[in-house]
């Protein structure tokens, strides 16, 4: 009978194999089995934001990216999926197209001039040694749902973004962001067919904030479930270096991790959005850093994907299909589904000194702490 071989691919010449399969092969049959690039960039006076994702799920055969920018009161975004590549090193789609210029030290985004209007040459270059997170697992019953590693870096931009006959320049002494590399299971494409429905109103509560501050870089993640029990909480402070050149290897020496996460947020009436936040980094000398957020600019993580009815990720859209989008920032409705996604870029201030940061949130569902009972009731509705 005819069968499919799996295909060697450029990686294969690297001593990185962790099973007797192919690297293109993975080591699990899950259907949610993905691999993910995102990004995110911000100027230090939060005019303007921009995100990137781009991500290959093997199992479903799909390649698919975005790349969006919320400025002056507008949110537009890119969207593109194609068949997946025989070759996961072929990190391009369409115009689209990544590509690791020096492994955990330098990439470059390629955007090109397209149908949309919507264009980009961007170079993120790191700032820090890469923050490894704790292994994220999470089951639905018996059913594993999630089993992810995840790293983070901070880095500067350098570059150009182009959208409707607009340019903006990116500058290195400005420009700020995050690098946020993830793989292994989480829910991604169509969801699944045939299942008793889940007798539980679904919930997630996720906060995020990575900060730059002048000589180093802050990290803060936490998962609660409803009762606002924390299944999982990362932070740490990380050395930040002048030049990429000067940081000292993938993970650096000078890394603290933290021992435990705390937050506080003031919800705006109506939304589940943060009017301010508060968040703690709990270290293990004892030491606790309290940290106020002011937001200063809302981003839409629908833009690159995330709960995007129509461009959602792992979709099929076909061998290759890309369109552009744009939308007024005051005329979304806050608490639709496809607009609670968020992250916010946050004026940060510690013990007299002031960061810029995001705060990324994800509130779907109920959490006692904030007075949530049901999938989406907005804070204030008495509830």
């Amino acid at each position: 009978p005819e069968y499919e071989v799996p295909m060697l691919s450029r990686l294969d010449d690297y001593p990185i194999h962790q099973t007797p399969q192919p690297v293109a092969v993975p080591a699990s049959s899950d259907r949610n089995v993905y691999d993910r690039y995102w990004f995110n960039g911000y100027q230090d006076d939060g005019e303007f934001y921009f995100g990137i994702g781009m991500a290959i799920y093997p199992h479903l055969g799909i390649m698919d990216c975005g790349f969006s920018i919320v400025r002056d009161g507008e949110q537009h975004a890119f969207h593109a999926s194609r068949r997946a590549p025989q070759d996961p090193s072929e990190t391009e789609v369409g115009p689209f197209r990544l590509e690791v210029v020096e492994p955990m030290r330098h990439i470059r985004l390629v955007l090109d001039d397209n149908e949309t209007g919507i264009a980009a040459e961007l170079d993120f270059n790191a700032r820090t040694a890469c923050i490894e997170e704790g292994r994220q697992t999470l089951y639905q019953g018996k059913r594993l749902m999630m089993d992810a590693t995840r790293f983070a870096q901070f880095g500067r931009w350098e570059g150009e973004i182009r959208y409707d006959g607009r340019s903006v320049p990116v500058k290195a002494e400005r420009v700020l962001g995050t690098k946020d590399r993830s793989w292994g299971i989480r829910p991604v494409g169509a969801p699944d067919t045939g299942p008793a429905p889940n007798p539980r109103i679904p919930q997630v509560f996720f906060l995020w904030a990575p900060l730059h501050w002048s000589d180093h870089c802050s990290h803060f993640g936490v998962f609660e479930d409803e009762n606002a029990h924390m299944w999982h909480a990362d932070g740490a402070i990380v050395p930040a270096y002048s030049d990429a050149s000067k940081i000292p290897g993938v993970e650096d020496p000078g890394l603290r991790s933290v021992v435990g996460c705390e937050h506080r947020i003031e919800y705006i009436p109506g939304t589940r959005r943060a009017a301010s936040a508060e968040i703690a980094l709990l270290e293990k000398d004892g030491s606790r850093t309290e940290i106020a957020l002011d937001p200063l600019l809302c981003f839409r993580m629908k833009g690159i994907g995330y709960t995007h009815p129509e461009w959602g990720h792992g979709q099929w859209k076909g061998e290759l299909a890309m369109a552009g989008e744009s939308w007024k920032v005051d005329d979304v409705d806050p608490m639709a589904l496809e607009n609670q996604h968020i992250q916010q870029v946050v004026r940060a201030r510690c013990d007299g000194r002031e960061g810029i940061g995001v705060l990324e949130q994800i509130c779907f569902g109920p959490h006692a702490r904030y007075g949530f009972k049901e999938f989406l009731d907005p804070a204030g509705s008495g509830t």
